[in-house]
């Protein structure tokens, strides 16, 4: 069996940013109903040394449909660390991946996976081919982000599980 690198990729970042929209609504709606401030949820951190909920949901949209951009530029760097986003901002962030991916044509995407990409940071360069930026960085990234986003919303009491998190699967023979 093989996959495309569209499905191993796109595929991929379609169905979990589905998940991160339908569970950032459920927040949203539980905050609502039960008079919680939204502005102090996208500054929660599970713990100290970790980044808030607001960078968790920049870097989700930042390892998929940023993974993208980068790979087509050749080159990748994280995120700008802006702290005046708003939920709402936030979920704006999360439908514009979604909405970059879905506009992405398989076959252009199948094309990139050989090429080549530097991840920078600070002084620091690592070369990759796009395939193995994606496996092997972009995607473990993108994974931990939309968990530590859908984290913060279950500590806040947000009815949310696993299915939520899930996304609509890839399910039929």
């Amino acid at each position: 069996m093989s996959i495309s690198f569209y499905d191993a990729s796109v595929g991929s970042y379609l169905q979990i940013l589905e998940g991160v929209a339908g569970f950032m609504d459920l927040g949203r709606n539980h905050a609502h109903e039960n008079g919680l401030d939204l502005q102090e949820i996208v500054m929660t951190r599970l713990r100290e040394d970790m980044m808030p909920f607001h960078f968790q949901v920049v870097s989700t949209a930042h390892h998929s449909w940023g993974a993208i951009q980068g790979i087509q530029k050749g080159e990748f760097s994280p995120p700008s660390f802006d702290l005046d986003k708003s939920f709402e901002d936030l979920q704006g962030l999360v439908e514009e991946a979604r909405n970059g991916l879905s506009g992405l044509d398989r076959a252009d995407v199948d094309t990139l996976a050989e090429g080549n990409l530097t991840f920078k940071l600070g002084k620091n360069e690592i070369p990759f081919t796009a395939k193995n930026f994606v496996l092997s960085f972009s995607l473990p990234n993108f994974y931990f982000h939309a968990t530590t986003t859908y984290d913060i919303l279950r500590m806040a009491g947000a009815p949310i599980g696993k299915m939520a998190f899930l996304g609509p699967m890839k399910a039929g023979v």
